[in-house]
């Protein structure tokens, strides 16, 4: 289901059919790199991962990460959307795309598009964002999309230091 449109991009809610998609992002070099193994190998283990971690946040809280594609031509792209987290008071911005697509505006036009759906339809305006250190691609699209750098965060279950921002 088609949730948010912008010149270039269609953001969909994640569904089981994606599982190919994300068994390929959840295995590329910057995901493993700046964001972690999640343990994906198979489209079994993706559907199952889809069915935990996204789908349950769409009834949970109305609303999730998305699946980016192209308008031009349908092709998947990348993935962007809100996280609610248990133990933080606001939802924070994420974002990946596999590497043939980066540098080419993508997660700054689909962040924006997530950001201004958040305040405009969600009622929620105070937005965080987490990424590690050396992401320095993630650090600059945050700074652009308005958040600020305010410290640091590490989440109970991982022990990576996060930057920790926030509009």
């Amino acid at each position: 289901m088609k949730v948010l449109q912008t010149q270039r991009l269609q953001l969909y809610k994640i569904t089981e059919a994606d599982a190919p998609f994300y068994v390929k992002l959840f295995n590329s070099e910057n995901w493993l790199e700046y964001i972690g193994d999640r343990n994906v190998r198979t489209v079994a283990d993706a559907r199952a991962y889809i069915r935990k971690n996204y789908l349950s946040r769409y009834k949970k809280h109305g609303y999730g990460s998305y699946t980016v594609r192209l308008v031009e031509t349908g092709e998947t792209i990348g993935a962007c959307g809100l996280y609610k987290r248990d133990d933080m008071d606001h939802p924070d911005i994420g974002f990946a795309f596999l590497a043939e697509h980066l540098g080419k505006g993508y997660g700054f036009e689909a962040a924006s598009e997530v950001m201004r759906y958040a305040g405009n339809s969600l009622g929620i305006n105070t937005i965080l964002g987490f990424t590690v250190e050396n992401n320095i691609a993630s650090i600059k699209l945050l700074k652009k999309l308005g958040l600020r750098q305010k410290g640091t965060h590490t989440f109970k279950d991982d022990p990576v230091v996060l930057l920790l921002f926030s509009n």
